[in-house]
């Protein structure tokens, strides 16, 4: 739980603050935007909620907070324990694709994302296994597989895996991060694994990275993100575990498919036309090489 006493200094006055064991992964700026601010080195509440649906938005950001850095000091009840899955595009009934939230500690607070589907629902990457969360996704119908992008957002996989009976995918040069993977991708070229469903792998931020492409979405794990300042998609040379020759080589693969959203596990998301995304790729290839 947060601290008041470690309460960093930007923080403004009133009930909400940031402590300093914010690891600064933006969790809280991806969900409640007009509250929370990016400091030198954690997020601090720039503004205190004004209305109820600012208020809802920064009970979310407690919640999804991997390192329970946002403190509330008039102690309310979270209201919005039972929000997530979080919608972003289509409807959870059917076909649609959300935000878990809870996001994990083990992934440095990355996204994770449920895709509800009538051929069974999909994982794609792991938040932390609460009960709250796992209520709710079961009443979607639960889980048929667990897409990985890579080694480092794997968290609590495995104990989806088991509750759920699901199968989980993940690439061979990453295996090690998932010993018990049911399913493991080799090789470079695109997997067309299921109608709807193509795994590319995308080597360079990690050895065994891949992204996954569902009709117009695009999960990208770490390979690829928007920054909303720049307004332009960007990938991180400084958290290239791997190799960055090989990641500009699987961008530039990228470029032949077509998506309207970027979901990256750390970074902003985007809604985009296919045209706009392509250009988008080629620029930022041109200016990482």
């Amino acid at each position: 739980m947060a601290d008041s006493k470690l309460a960093v200094r930007e923080n403004v006055a009133g009930p909400f603050f940031v402590d300093r064991t914010c690891i600064d992964c933006d969790a809280c700026r991806q969900l409640a935007p007009s509250v929370f601010g990016d400091g030198a080195r954690t997020s601090f509440v720039a503004q205190q909620p004004r209305d109820a649906g600012n208020l809802r938005a920064a009970q979310q950001a407690v919640l999804a907070c991997p390192v329970g850095a946002i403190g509330d000091r008039d102690h309310r009840p979270n209201a919005a324990t039972h929000d997530f899955p979080l919608l972003i595009d289509g409807d959870l009934e059917t076909r649609g694709v959300a935000f878990c939230g809870f996001n994990a500690r083990a992934s440095y607070g990355g996204n994770s994302y449920l895709i509800v589907h009538p051929d069974g629902n999909w994982l794609v990457d792991s938040p932390r296994f609460v009960r709250p969360l796992v209520e709710r996704i079961a009443a979607f119908g639960g889980l048929r597989f667990i897409f990985l992008t890579h080694r480092d957002d794997v968290a609590d996989a495995a104990e989806f895996a088991a509750h759920f009976g699901a199968q989980r995918i993940i690439h061979e040069g990453d295996r090690g991060a998932a010993p018990g993977a049911e399913i493991v991708i080799e090789g470079s070229a695109p997997v067309a694994f299921a109608p709807e469903f193509t795994i590319i792998p995308t080597p360079g931020h990690t050895r065994g990275h891949c992204v996954l492409l569902h009709e117009r979405y695009l999960f990208t794990g770490d390979h690829l993100a928007y920054d909303t300042d720049a307004q332009r998609l960007v990938a991180w040379r400084d958290v290239c575990w791997y190799s960055w020759p090989k990641q500009l080589e699987s961008l530039e693969k990228l470029a032949a498919y077509d998506f309207t959203w970027v979901l990256p596990g750390h970074g902003k998301r985007i809604h985009q036309s296919p045209d706009v995304m392509r250009t988008q790729l080629h620029r930022l290839v041109e200016r990482a090489a």
